[in-house]
């Protein structure tokens, strides 16, 4: 169950800094501090689902959303997993669209709804926020272009490989020259974030462990070998 819990005034949110939130002027960060809702979500809930009307924006200040498509044979596809000071769902307010994606938590998290009334009055009078925007959506067209060209020219263990490094630049906790994922993502979900079958996330992950190039620790997973990891993902290498 959702619950709502005391607000945090934005100016002294510590994932702000990671935000687009964070070079807000004061007039403007009172104005969506006031407006906005905190509310603590459990792993498994549903944030919105695809096809319903985005009625704000939420800003992640803890844990991890998945924001995924259903294939009509009943698999996910991951476009994203978001993390704190990360906006979910705010390109289909702008585009004034149902949401095309479902987001789920992952990881239990503290969210932030900015009702869609603030949020566009912020986007249309603060042009350094309006920029910073234009920026994180032109980012994210490139992203999806650069999965669709992997998809069609990468290998199944190619795009597992990436997908690994890019899991430790966003959640990878070095010691001792490892790097530990710190993110539990079931074996269905990492296929989830590959495009390809559980079973053959299940039988990579173990081949690359023969390899030398991760560890297993029960759901968590261990980057032994990144510099080949990004031997084995690079296509043109």
């Amino acid at each position: 169950m959702s619950n709502p819990v005391k607000n945090t005034p934005c100016e002294l949110c510590l994932s702000r800094k990671f935000s687009m939130f964070s070079e807000l002027g004061e007039a403007h960060l009172c104005n969506v501090s006031d407006s906005k809702n905190l509310i603590s979500h459990k792993k498994g809930q549903i944030l919105y689902y695809e096809n319903t009307k985005p009625l704000g924006v939420f800003c992640v200040s803890s844990g991890v959303v998945k924001i995924f498509k259903t294939a009509s044979n009943g698999k996910e596809q991951i476009i994203r997993l978001a993390k704190k000071g990360d906006f979910v769902g705010y390109t289909s307010l702008i585009g004034e669209e149902a949401y095309s994606t479902t987001a789920t938590i992952v990881e239990d998290a503290k969210i932030c709804f900015v009702p869609k009334e603030v949020f566009l009055k912020v986007l249309g009078e603060d042009n350094n926020f309006h920029r910073r925007l234009t920026q994180a959506l032109c980012h994210d067209m490139g992203v999806m272009e650069s999965k669709l060209t992997d998809a069609t020219q990468k290998s199944i263990r190619e795009r597992l490989a990436l997908a690994l490094l890019k899991l430790g630049d966003s959640y990878g906790v070095d010691g001792g020259g490892n790097q530990r994922l710190d993110i539990t993502l079931t074996r269905e979900e990492i296929a989830g974030i590959v495009g390809t079958a559980t079973e053959t996330v299940i039988r990579l992950l173990s081949e690359f462990k023969k390899d030398g190039l991760i560890d297993l620790q029960g759901k968590k997973i261990l980057l032994l070998d990144r510099k080949g990891l990004a031997r084995l993902s690079d296509f043109y290498g």
